[in-house]
């Protein structure tokens, strides 16, 4: 088992502008994979997280899944529809927005080390059992002026980068 940095990008709500600069804030930082948790919305979100491995999967604010499956194919990314449980860095982590329990519970009963989800847009990292729940938060908004967030500002606290390694997630400083 080997120690492999994830980006973890959720709700970014057709704000390619906003996903842009998570993205490159989480390859500055060392992430080796990029996966989405839902709410893309639409194809130009898909075409900005690119750079390393991506995987997304589809929120309830995803209406075109066709358009983005087609992005995703584009850029080589993996869909994991509604949900899946993938293998990265020898650890099995769970994906899903969150917004069904039925998938929650499906995912869940695989007892997964890890179990990434977005929609509530709340921040939440708790141990319930075997797996680690991280819900990463809503992406970085633009500031009063309508500019993004770049590399280095505060606002990208929300993109959330961890590390897996011996079954902890180990989490980044925030930058300056």
């Amino acid at each position: 088992m080997r120690s492999m940095r994830i980006g973890i990008l959720s709700d970014t709500h057709d704000q390619a502008a906003r996903a842009r600069s998570a993205v490159a804030m989480l390859l500055a930082a060392g992430a080796e994979a990029l996966i989405h948790c839902g709410d893309v919305t639409n194809p130009e979100v898909v075409a900005e997280v690119v750079g390393v491995p991506a995987y997304f999967v589809f929120g309830n604010c995803d209406h075109d899944l066709d358009a983005l499956r087609l992005a995703m194919r584009r850029t080589g990314a993996t869909c994991l529809e509604r949900g899946a449980v993938i293998e990265l860095g020898g650890r099995r982590i769970a994906v899903a927005h969150g917004d069904s329990p039925r998938d929650y519970a499906r995912l869940s009963a695989q007892a997964p080390d890890y179990f990434f989800s977005g929609h509530t847009h709340v921040r939440r990292d708790v141990r319930e059992g075997p797996t680690r729940h991280i819900n990463r938060g809503p992406a970085p908004r633009p500031d009063l002026h309508g500019r993004p967030p770049g590399p280095g500002d505060r606002r990208l606290h929300l993109a959330r980068r961890v590390s897996l390694t011996g079954g902890s997630v180990r989490r980044r400083p925030r930058p300056p």
